[in-house]
């Protein structure tokens, strides 16, 4: 990976004469705040406003993409444990079923006998029981329904859950209630069916509200690429084709400032290219004829004519797009804890339902008898409380963690996230702030530093590469004035030029220098080299008055984040596309120990495959392309804001202020939620686990049998009791 200023070879400090050359005269990179500048410029407008995005992004995505079922069935990985979460429309539509449910559920109520006799009064009339019916029917199948979809797509998957638990607890009171209409002697549960329904559609609702829907990151990988490409026919004529028309060894015209289409090698032409994005790679490659681009990598200055390589499936992106979906598929198995507890209960109502039906019968009662409390005891085992345990901690949870600028996308994996044991965190852009920096300055014959960024700063001033913005802001930092500059221009092998207080500056490459045999401190020059440094001179005169070494910058955030982890006794990994040279560097100024440079994306993701087969919790951290198959691979996944969409896709975390200090307040935040639904489960669960027994007839032959009234009331009672204890959650 080249750095462009390293000395390395004079056909490369001629690429980079020439890259200094063109980057002055064309001021393409308009938008180029430091390398990533998709990391830079995209998401920046306003970080509340990126939030607000991401929520809306979520939600209303899916009615945009008309072919989304056609990315391989969704509901593989939108399907965390919650029937089908895929469409952002999904949160609107349980809202409506809320609703409307909870409007037929009042006539429900009050026609009931049940309810009627708890309260007191009598207002029965002829062929109530049948009205009761046709309305419990409408809660039943229109409220319902989504629970008996998401049960059944549970009992195929063998993994039954929250939604089994549910389906079971409403199938069995409706199909008992509506017996009891048509001739089965018996009391109807149409109040209980109801009102499970209602507060089951709620707690959802609440869920999905705070939690965003299925990723989308496959859509996302696929905009990455540009549909139209110039392509160059055999008369030198250029026409406009969509990308998925172009074949192998096509011949396509790259302008600058454009997404490269495909893969391919270039036959003409000379750019910086951006691929940091993609690679991980910090500083703008330079390359010339016969080197390889990448498709959707970004071309700054130069026009470039490109021999197309590979299309379609065999293209780099598309071998990102199916890394990232085996990963979200492989991890779509996890569960959360809402719906671990549920399974027990499923089969808790299951088992206890028949042993009192049997139970029941053995003592000589009638048949009508027995199945009654079969019934009861099976609709108890589904705690209305078990409903809103987890979700009223979530929308907590959310909201703290929202305030604190984290969005949450997977529940399962942020609840994972209190047992992590290690962190890998990419480079460019999550470490770093992806733009480049002063690092050093070498004075050369009697100069001072300032004066030798002054001379520097004064002609780079109007350059866009990302270099020249360095050391402008460096300037700037310092307070110190810039120069008039008199005149400007890159002149082929000299780098840039101009007229200051009329005298002749420059600032030019390494090549330069060796090839005009100046003599500089190579001792220092080779050692900034080791660390990775890009390292300009600076020439008054045709004098040497100095050399400036540049480097992506440290966060600062990012050592004390370190520290943090370090304390607690976690593991902080580094894993970049970036040189090795670069990666110790970084590395060793945040006191990182491991670090794994120059990985390729595929590679990124077998590294965190490699690290989880010590049997270690792994959250990956990063921002690129480059990262969303390891982000999907690992435990936690979690992008930083800045970054691209496709990262925020595949992750299960966003950090809106791209601060990796928030790596630790996640952990914590992880740590509290989870006690306070494990509390809550046992609020919702202890109801049951007094009443199941009860309902059963455990103490039937001393005459103590819980009517299905008292039921309510302590149903009423812990749902109350977990509603206040989740809104005790604190940061």
């Amino acid at each position: 990976m080249n750095n462009n200023y390293e000395n390395k070879q004079s056909k490369k400090d001629n690429a980079d004469e020439k890259h200094l050359e063109s980057n002055h005269q064309h001021g393409e990179l308009k938008e180029h705040h430091g390398p990533d500048h998709h990391k830079s410029h995209i998401h920046h407008e306003n970080e509340d406003d990126h939030h607000g995005h991401s929520n809306e992004h979520h939600h209303h995505n899916h009615g945009d993409h008309a072919n989304h079922d056609s990315h391989h069935a969704h509901d593989g990985h939108g399907n965390h444990g919650h029937g089908q979460h895929d469409h952002g429309d999904m949160v609107n539509d349980f809202k409506k079923r809320f609703y409307i449910s909870l409007i037929v559920t009042i006539p429900i109520l009050i026609l009931s006998p049940m309810i009627q006799n708890f309260i007191g009064v009598d207002w029965r009339f002829p062929s109530d029981q049948y009205i009761l019916f046709a309305l419990a029917t409408f809660v039943f199948f229109y409220g319902g329904w989504p629970f008996i979809t998401g049960g059944i797509s549970e009992l195929k998957s063998k993994n039954p859950g929250m939604m089994t638990l549910i389906g079971l607890a409403i199938l069995v009171a409706y199909g008992y209630s509506s017996l009891t209409v048509f001739g089965l002697e018996g009391q109807d549960f149409f109040w209980e069916l109801a009102t499970l329904i209602d507060i089951m559609l709620l707690g959802h609702w609440i869920e999905m509200r705070s939690v965003m829907g299925a990723s989308n990151a496959l859509e996302e990988l696929v905009k990455l690429m540009p549909n139209e490409a110039h392509k160059i026919d055999e008369h030198d004529n250029v026409t406009d084709v969509s990308t998925s028309e172009l074949q192998h060894d096509d011949n396509v015209l790259v302008k600058p400032g454009e997404k490269i289409p495909v893969d391919g090698t270039i036959y003409e032409g000379y750019s910086a290219i951006d691929e940091s994005m993609l690679t991980g790679e910090s500083v703008p490659v330079e390359k010339e004829k016969g080197d390889e681009v990448i498709g959707g990598s970004v071309n700054k200055e130069g026009s470039i004519k490109i021999k197309v390589e590979k299309t379609g499936e065999d293209s780099y992106l598309s071998q990102v797009i199916t890394l990232v979906r085996e990963a979200q598929d492989s991890k779509s198995k996890t569960q959360d804890l809402t719906n671990r507890a549920a399974k027990w209960l499923f089969y808790i109502a299951l088992a206890s339902g028949f042993i009192t039906l049997f139970v029941w019968l053995l003592f000589g009662y009638s048949f009508d008898v027995a199945l009654e409390r079969m019934v009861t005891v099976m609709v108890i085992t589904c705690p209305h409380a078990l409903g809103l345990a987890a979700p009223l901690v979530i929308a907590v949870s959310t909201s703290i963690s929202a305030k604190q600028g984290l969005l949450i996308r997977n529940r399962a994996n942020f609840e994972g996230a209190r047992n992590l044991n290690a962190v890998v965190f990419d480079k460019t852009g999550t470490l770093t702030k992806g733009e480049f920096g002063v690092t050093n300055v070498v004075p050369h014959n009697g100069y001072g530093e300032d004066t030798v960024l002054v001379w520097a700063a004064s002609l780079e001033q109007n350059s866009e590469h990302p270099i020249a913005s360095g050391i402008v802001r460096s300037v700037k930092e310092k307070d110190l004035d810039l120069k008039k500059i008199e005149e400007f221009a890159s002149i082929t092998g000299k780098g840039i030029e101009g007229k200051i207080d009329g005298k002749k500056v420059n600032v030019v490459s390494p090549g330069y220098v060796n090839n005009n045999n100046m003599d500089y401190d190579r001792h220092t020059f080779e050692q900034l080299s080791e660390e990775g440094k890009t390292v300009v001179f600076v020439l008054l005169e045709d004098e040497l008055i100095g050399m400036i070494a540049l480097a992506d910058m440290v966060r600062d955030t990012a050592k004390e984040a370190v520290a943090s982890l370090k304390e607690k006794g976690i593991e902080s990994i580094m894993l970049t596309g970036d040189n090795q040279k670069v990666a110790n560097w970084v590395a060793k100024q945040l006191g990182i120990d491991e670090v794994y440079a120059e990985v390729l994306p595929d590679d990124k993701a077998n590294q965190v495959k490699t690290i989880k087969q010590k049997g270690w919790k792994v959250a990956m951290t990063g921002d690129g392309v480059n990262d969303a198959p390891a982000l999907a691979t690992a435990d936690l996944g979690i992008a930083i804001g800045a970054g691209t969409d496709v990262a925020m896709e595949s992750a299960d975390v966003v950090l809106v202020k791209s601060n990796p200090k928030d790596v630790v307040a996640l952990m914590d935040l992880s740590g509290k939620t989870y006690r306070k639904m494990v509390q809550n489960l046992w609020w919702a669960a202890g109801y049951n686990i007094f009443a199941i027994p009860l309902a059963a007839g455990v103490l039937a032959p001393i005459g103590i049998v819980l009517s299905p009234a008292v039921g309510a009331v302590l149903m009423s009672l812990s749902t109350v009791i977990v509603a206040i204890n989740a809104k005790l959650l604190k940061a």
